[in-house]
């Protein structure tokens, strides 16, 4: 089968090819999918340029979401049945012809969806979900503000957000080239990230600050992040898009002092330890997606080899939002 590999870390599409690779086949409580599209996410890019935990082994495929068929259950898996239209969060793989998947990780595709936009909720949509409402806690008549507000899951979080009840969302971009973008998704304001980005918060607030952050910047903005909370607010670190060594966090007294929290997100822990919570998530997305109660732009790319320059239109700011393959 065909599968798009990263031979070695490299910051460009060099290392990049579509190769001929071994079927998977199921192991126990596994399924194996035969993928019709796979949606492009920025931790490929993480993965291509080696940053640590993203690539298991080289050389490496990519994908971490990925719409299909079922092809084979394994041990012990009483279903989907083969042929059932189904996506998944795949954590890696999703980019190849065939995928192997954790079951529990697999939901059937509902009527008028299509592959396409299947592909886009199990790490876009999914995320977000998990993001807004279990990790970010958000309340009804709440303040949400999203760093790299203009990317899949910025916009994914816009509408999630909107559905729980948030009164403001204002999207932090780091270009202005970017800020069109986040402002179609739905935040009421969108600012460019700079130097003054803390009084410009303060003041669309009242002073009073933001209830949640959700930050995929690692550990690069987490002091602007709690000048910018409100009292009793709430940071979430998820992914390091910049790939900097992460530091240390703020000292425990600056928490104290705000009744402030930090914390992290990762959809590929939660895959490990808590599959079902990520299968809940997706099913109840798709649901919204068939019922026309959410959506998102995204941009369809026909074949493997197209991917690498997705990617690397993500890895250089200059991607236009989701991108996702079709087979």
């Amino acid at each position: 089968m065909r599968a798009l590999t990263f031979d070695q870390p490299a910051p460009d599409t060099g290392s990049t090819r579509v190769a001929e690779v071994d079927v998977p086949a199921p192991g126990p409580g596994e399924v194996t999918i035969e993928v019709k599209a796979a949606g492009i996410n920025f931790i490929d890019v993480m993965a291509r340029r080696g940053d640590p935990a993203y690539a298991s082994s080289w050389p490496f495929v990519p994908g971490l979401e990925a719409a299909g068929t079922v092809r084979e259950l394994g041990a012990g898996v009483a279903g989907p049945a083969v042929g059932t239209p189904v996506a998944a969060f795949t954590r890696s793989g999703g980019l190849a012809d065939v995928v192997r998947v954790r079951a529990e990780l697999v939901v059937p595709i509902p009527d008028g969806v299509s592959f396409e936009q299947a592909a886009v909720a199990p790490g876009t949509f999914t995320t977000a979900a998990l993001l807004v409402r279990q990790s970010g806690r958000l309340r009804a008549g709440e303040t949400l503000l999203m760093q790299s507000a203009a990317g899949g899951v910025g916009q994914a979080v816009a509408a999630l957000a909107r559905r729980g009840g948030a009164k403001t969302l204002i999207g932090i971009v780091g270009s202005p080239t970017r800020v069109a973008a986040a402002e179609k998704s739905g935040y009421d304001v969108v600012l460019t990230r700079g130097a003054d980005l803390t009084e410009r918060v303060r003041d669309l607030t009242g002073g009073r600050g933001v209830d949640v952050i959700l930050d995929s910047q690692g550990t690069e903005q987490v002091d602007a992040d709690l000048d910018l909370l409100a009292a009793g607010g709430r940071v979430v670190l998820f992914g390091n898009a910049g790939g900097a060594p992460l530091s240390d966090l703020p000292q425990p007294g600056r928490l104290f002092a705000g009744n402030a929290s930090i914390g992290g997100f990762s959809m590929s822990a939660m895959s490990v330890h808590a599959p079902e919570l990520i299968g809940a998530a997706l099913r109840e997305v798709l649901e919204l997606v068939a019922e026309g109660e959410l959506t998102l732009e995204f941009t369809t790319i026909d074949g493997l080899a197209a991917a690498a320059d997705a990617q690397q239109a993500l890895a250089e700011g200059r991607g236009a939002g989701k991108y996702v393959v079709r087979l």
